[in-house]
């Protein structure tokens, strides 16, 4: 059974495309048949329906996946707003039947499958009179197991914070907690790591330096 993860973050541009194509590389180089998905992706650039720049582009040339960035989505806009409002504007429908089968196809694919959200926990992808469904609700649905990816500098204990309880009020299992553009010698991001552990009761399982080329990972991560 394949296992998987879910990275989502406190916010957008955080850092969880940065840290997904760190984590597949590493899975990748340590001999582990290791996939990559992302159910909905916005400003990207396409030409004639090939994406040749988005989050998944960059996901693949960093990890170096035998994958086209189009069979790694199941939904892509120009427009780089919420996929409510980008499906909106293209008069379409975001419909989780198909995520969900897009899903089920790359776990037969392979043995570990990394997940990567749009903006955070709480972006949506259908708003209407009739149906609110939030990110928080796939990844529910699909029993996954999330990482938060956050920012070591000021700020981030209200934001993980709040994303940790969200995701916990909601049932969702937190593996752990990265941190993006953390430096060593910064006494505050000493200070938010400790803070973040001892508030939260989730473990930092990673720090990444600006500009990073690997990450160190703690094993068992991914889950069935």
């Amino acid at each position: 059974m394949t296992k998987k993860i879910f990275i989502t973050a406190t916010g957008t541009d955080v850092g969880k495309t940065y840290i997904s194509a760190l984590i597949v590389k590493k899975m990748k180089e340590s001999g582990y048949n290791c996939g990559y998905f992302k159910p909905v992706i916005s400003g990207v650039t396409e030409i004639c329906g090939h994406l040749i720049d988005s989050d998944a582009n960059y996901v693949i040339q960093q990890a170096n996946l035998d994958s086209e960035a189009e069979d790694c989505v199941s939904y892509y806009w120009q427009e780089a707003v919420s996929p409510h409002l980008a499906a909106k504007r293209k008069n379409q429908q975001i419909d989780i039947a198909k995520i969900k089968y897009d899903y089920s196809q790359a776990c037969k694919k392979y043995d570990y499958l990394l997940l990567e959200g749009a903006g955070g926990i709480t972006c949506p992808l259908i708003i209407s009179k009739d149906e609110k469904y939030l990110l928080k609700d796939l990844i529910w649905e699909l029993g996954l197991s999330i990482i938060i990816v956050a920012d070591a500098g000021l700020g981030t204990l209200n934001s993980t914070l709040l994303t940790v309880e969200y995701a916990r009020s909601n049932g969702i299992d937190i593996q752990g907690i990265i941190l993006n553009n953390y430096e060593s010698d910064n006494y505050l991001h000493w200070d938010n790591l400790e803070q973040i552990e001892t508030l939260t009761g989730v473990n930092v399982v990673a720090t990444v330096k600006p500009n990073a080329g690997d990450i160190m990972l703690l094993e068992g991560l991914f889950k069935e």
